[in-house]
């Protein structure tokens, strides 16, 4: 074994059928049903135009400013596919542009998540592909290593094992750990369903308020007489 240099297999991806369906549900409402303690960062923002990103996670452990692992997981990547790279949150050298974009386009890649910089903004911005980072430098990268794919990583406390479930929207970016993705769907489903009526009751003019006044009384504060 060669730690931090190295290339290893998955042993399991969640399948086909959650990814579909997780796409329907807005990223907020998982979060809430992952009791708010799960995040990737706020800096990571959807670099593209738009559209959701969902797909079992191909993770990279990057050196920051080098892209070869990059290069390689892209190669190696099944369709369908989320390529995660934690370079540090370093933005000081590019690791992706519009050449790489369109290569893992070609190779049916769902979406590329990078802790850390791309260029051709413009570009990129302009286009449907799914793609999420922390920033933008016009500085190009470097291509020694060392690194890693297909490791444990973690982004801002958020731990990405390969073959979870990433998720994205305008709202962020999300891991469903594997174990998890059937209990955490259910509990999502329910709180988007009660959210949908709870939109009709406001259209409606029958949105129940009681709740804050009566929780700030619970929490002693004091209200005019």
């Amino acid at each position: 074994m060669s730690i931090g240099f190295q290339v290893l297999e998955r042993a399991r991806k969640v399948s086909a059928v959650w990814v579909a369906r997780y796409r329907e549900l807005p990223v907020a409402n998982v979060s809430d049903s992952m009791n708010r303690m799960t995040a990737g960062g706020s800096r990571l923002r959807p670099m593209h135009r738009e559209g959701v990103l969902a797909g079992p996670a191909v993770t990279v452990k990057a050196r920051p400013g080098d892209n070869l692992m990059l290069h390689y997981a892209i190669d190696i990547a099944e369709p369908g596919d989320v390529i995660v790279v934690d370079a540090g949150g370093d933005l000081t050298n590019a690791l992706i542009g519009e050449m790489m974009v369109a290569y893992a386009v070609k190779r049916g890649v769902a979406g590329i998540v990078v802790n850390g910089a791309i260029r051709d903004a413009a570009n990129i911005g302009s286009g449907d592909f799914p793609l999420f980072a922390a920033g933008v430098s016009h500085r190009g990268p470097y291509k020694d290593g060392p690194g890693e794919i297909n490791v444990p990583i973690a982004i801002d406390g958020m731990v990405i094992e390969p073959g979870d479930l990433i998720i994205g929207d305008d709202d962020g970016l999300l891991c469903v750990p594997f174990d998890h993705v059937d209990e955490v769907y259910e509990r999502a489903t329910a709180k988007y369903a009660a959210e949908h009526k709870q939109m009709e009751q406001i259209a409606q003019g029958k949105n129940d308020r009681s709740w804050v006044l009566e929780s700030l009384k619970q929490k002693g504060c004091q209200l005019p007489l």
